[in-house]
């Protein structure tokens, strides 16, 4: 007697769990179990029918030797990568159960045809599809590929030889041997993707979305009033210039640790120098129209980068896990000192935000990119008070203006009804010369118009 078993039982089949009889074939247990691997892992359940009915098996363990068999044909073999299959009783019927696990690091065939899955079904790859899943698993990388139409002309040979000087085994080569080595040029010295995010005259060129943009919003929410720049020219040099304008836009205080008051920064610097680090050297290049993106909050810093965690990591394995996508980038600018080539960098965020006090950084996989969190004291900070006016003393300023400063250090903004409120005795039309006069020595920046005016540090 076969027994109906309610849906609500089973997981419907999708893109993680399948269901064969136990009449399947090599065929069809090879293309599911290489389609589960090929995409984001999932589980393969035998002895369940087309209606999703537990039918059960009798035999289990013939049944385990053909699965077996069904992985040991797929190249490489998926034996190496599976847990064994295991028997399981379902509504008192037997059946067997194997788990492919997410984030294996090759990439898997079965007759000479590469699967995924899409939805319940295992579908051949198609040519683009199959050129991201290479890319991704790192059987051939983006940033070794030749760059489209690019010549050694595009490459800054200078900068080659400045890097060089810094690399003892490098010393005394010429700039075309060193690119050689590192895998900046092709053996027919055509510039790399990498080559040319790391030493171009203007990478962007030939990769438009190989930037960072960077915003500020005054709240905990993105707005239409929000400060905006964005990071341009190679990897090094974006790296740089992220780092100052987030450095530059971060409030400036102390916080209170039991009894004890400390001078901070909003965020740990190291930290937020390694999540730029960790955006610029992981990315995913071969997504074209997608760039880094760093938002910088009332209460958090936001940088989400393009193309999900490569290889085997996972969010829940990538503080012990390494595996780079981008090997030639990492090298060099480890070379250069932004990367301790065995860290990495997320654990050292970690470490850092946890020794100042502050919250566990948050790390996220989006639909098609990568996102890390980081929480900063934000509005608890206390104001430098008395403290802060000598870092402006020298300026000239008047004790109004100093009072404003030191509600920008605590507040982050300041509007001129909260410049009015500050100080109520004072005119209207003195206040805003005030802060005219702070906007044109270089000390705040004037951000929106009319009612939506407030001012910030430049």
């Amino acid at each position: 007697m076969v027994t109906a078993v309610n849906r609500s039982m089973l997981p419907r089949a999708d893109e993680r769990h399948a269901y064969l009889p136990a009449s399947a074939s090599v065929r069809q247990i090879a293309e599911t179990l290489a389609a589960f691997a090929n995409t984001r892992g999932g589980r393969l359940v035998l002895g369940v029918d087309r209606q999703q009915q537990v039918v059960g098996i009798e035999n289990p363990q013939a049944l385990i030797e053909r699965l077996l068999d069904a992985a040991w044909r797929i190249e490489p073999p998926l034996t190496r990568s599976i847990p064994f299959p295991h028997i399981e009783s379902l509504a008192g019927k037997t059946v067997v159960v194997v788990e492919v696990p997410a984030g294996l690091s090759h990439v898997y065939r079965f007759e000479g045809r590469f699967y995924g899955r899409r939805g319940a079904s295992n579908e051949p790859l198609d040519a683009e599809a199959l050129r991201q899943l290479l890319l991704t698993r790192g059987d051939v990388t983006f940033e070794s590929l030749p760059a489209r139409g690019a010549t050694l002309d595009d490459l800054d040979m200078q900068a080659v030889q400045a890097y060089a000087s810094r690399v003892e085994r490098f010393v005394g080569l010429s700039p075309l041997d060193v690119l050689r080595r590192r895998g900046c040029v092709t053996p027919d010295d055509e510039p790399t993707y990498a080559g040319l995010l790391l030493f171009g005259h203007t990478p962007q060129r030939f990769l438009p979305s190989a930037q960072i943009v960077l915003a500020r919003y005054p709240g905990r929410e993105m707005g239409d009033r929000f400060l905006r720049d964005v990071a341009e020219g190679t990897l090094p040099q974006q790296i740089l210039q992220a780092e100052a304008f987030l450095v530059d836009n971060m409030r400036r205080g102390a916080v209170m640790r039991g009894l004890v008051r400390e001078e901070q920064t909003e965020y740990p610097i190291e930290a937020v120098r390694e999540a730029i680090v960790n955006a610029v050297a992981h990315r995913d290049y071969s997504i074209r129209g997608a760039e880094i993106r760093i938002f910088m909050f009332a209460d958090r810093i936001e940088v989400i980068s393009p193309g999900r965690l490569p290889g085997h990591v996972t969010v829940q394995n990538l503080l012990h896990e390494r595996f780079s996508r981008n090997e030639i980038i990492v090298q060099v600018l480890s070379d250069m000192g932004f990367i301790e080539r065995l860290g990495y960098g997320i654990d050292r965020i970690v470490r850092v935000m946890a020794q100042a006090g502050l919250p566990a950084p948050r790390f996220e996989e989006t639909a098609n990119g990568f996102k890390l969190t980081l929480f900063g004291h934000g509005e608890r900070m206390l104001s430098t008070d008395r403290e802060s006016a000598s870092r402006w003393a020298h300026l000239g300023l008047n004790e109004r203006q100093i009072r404003a400063l030191e509600f920008v250090a605590e507040k982050g903004r300041i509007t001129n009804r909260e410049y009015q409120q500050l100080v109520p005795n004072v005119s209207s039309e003195t206040l805003r010369r005030d802060l005219a006069q702070l906007v044109e020595m270089g000390v705040l920046i004037k951000v929106g118009e009319k009612r939506g005016t407030y001012y910030i540090f430049k």
